[in-house]
């Protein structure tokens, strides 16, 4: 099931369209965000379920071989040595669907993330 063709209306929603493997893996993705992002709101953006404080935090979705994983090309940047094992790109990390999840690893990204999005709210305040 291709994430793009997914009209959920909410991450439960999008979850369930799933096989229960790919369900259990996404849950722990959105339980990781949740636990390291707990005052950010889920949303669907893009037809993905996406996380936002402050602006947008971060996205996830399932394909076929992977789960992108989508912090922003600065969470990407900062992470670029952590994240040489996965395939990757400006905005998006690949984690193979036939391995297990590096949850330390997203953890780490969505407190950068996280931070980031509260100091820009901070220094926008401050210009105010």
């Amino acid at each position: 099931m291709e994430t793009d063709k997914i009209q959920a209306k909410n991450t439960d929603e999008y979850i369930a369209n799933f096989p229960t493997d790919i369900q259990k893996m996404l849950n722990l993705i959105r339980q990781t965000i949740r636990n390291n992002a707990p005052e950010a709101s889920e949303i669907i953006s893009y037809s993905m379920p996406a996380f936002k404080f402050h602006g947008m935090l971060v996205y996830f979705a399932a394909y076929k071989n992977h789960i992108g994983f989508y912090p922003r090309a600065s969470g990407i940047e900062a992470f670029k040595e952590d994240i040489k094992g996965f395939k990757n790109a400006k905005g998006t990390v690949q984690f193979p669907i036939d391995k297990p999840l590096p949850l330390d690893l997203i953890s780490k990204i969505v407190q950068f993330r996280v931070t980031e999005n509260t100091e820009k709210a901070v220094a926008k305040k401050k210009k105010r």
